[in-house]
Formats: structure tokens, sequence, C-alpha cells
């Protein structure tokens, strides 16, 4: 699935299921709490806290696609177009970071 069509499933589905999207604001809440579940179930998983029950079941894909869920709707809502805004910030990041990394002594250890 393409970015593009994943933004057109999302806004048909809003269209059809949803209702409406959610305001930006409330989008935007949303989003910070969807990246809180996914810091949650990281610092549990990889990180040096113990799962409490409420954990039980969670699973990271899942998590991230919420994530991914509420990105699209702003991004519909907003008229920005992912495909397009990702390569251009891939181009970005390309020609700003094309040697920073590679001389990062942290990096190449």
């Amino acid at each position: 699935m393409t970015l593009e069509e994943a933004q057109k499933q999302v806004d048909d589905w809003i269209q059809t299921t949803g209702v409406r999207y959610f305001n930006e604001l409330t989008n935007m809440a949303i989003l910070t709490e969807e990246v809180g579940e996914v810091a949650r179930l990281i610092a549990r998983t990889y990180g040096e806290q113990s799962f409490k029950k409420s954990d039980e079941g969670k699973e990271l894909g899942d998590e991230l696609a919420d994530v991914l869920w509420v990105l699209i709707c702003l991004a519909n809502q907003t008229g920005v177009n992912l495909t397009e805004a990702f390569a251009k910030n891939m181009s970005k990041k390309t020609q700003r970071d094309s040697e920073r990394h590679k001389a990062n002594p942290k990096l190449n250890s």
C-alpha cells in the first residue's frame, strides 16, 4: 500500500464509518496519547520497566498503526500529501546528513 492509498483508505473510512474527522487540536492530543502508548510498550519490552496487568496483549505493530492512523488523519484534514512530503523530507535529510552520521564517532565503534 502506498501513502496515497493509505490516505484515501483512512478518508473513505472517516466518511463512511467515522462520521467526520475530529478537529486538528483533538487529533493532535490523540496523536500524543498514541505516541505515549508506543513509548510505554517500548519501555516495558526493551527498557527496564516491568509489565502491568493492563499492558498484557498490547502489540507494538498495533500501537504504531494507531500512531500512523492519527498522523494520516491530520495530513488529510490539513491538505498534506504525505507522498510528496515524505519524498521532500527524504531529499532534505539526504542532503543535510550525507556525511554527518558517517563522521559521528558514536556511531562508528
